[in-house]
């Protein structure tokens, strides 16, 4: 996450810091800039629904768990809405950033 967003804004400032008939203007620059835009935009609603249905199958699979296992099902539920809040949070601030360059 952080190596693709440090990538794209190396690639946006190097885009932006050329003159207007350099890359800026290309269509390899315009053109990842609107698909980082659409990549995040879809992460940013398929983040929580592929979440929240882990969640609710790891519920599922902690009612049915002994007292070993439901700790291991718990562990996964925390690991899930961190992940999930982790990759809404980094894909909007990458919209963000991208946002910057238009």
């Amino acid at each position: 996450m952080v190596t693709s967003l440090s990538l794209t804004v190396g690639l946006l400032s190097f885009a932006s810091s050329v003159s207007a008939s350099g890359i800026q203007g290309s269509k390899l620059a315009t053109g990842t800039e609107k698909l980082i835009g659409d990549v995040t935009t879809w992460l940013m609603i398929l983040a929580p629904v592929v979440s929240g249905l882990l969640i609710i199958y790891f519920f599922i699979r902690r009612s049915a768990a002994d007292e070993m296992d439901t700790k291991k099902w718990n562990n996964r539920i925390i690991v899930a809405v961190v992940s999930c809040i982790g990759a809404v949070l980094g894909s909007a601030l990458l919209n963000v950033i991208i946002g910057y360059y238009k």
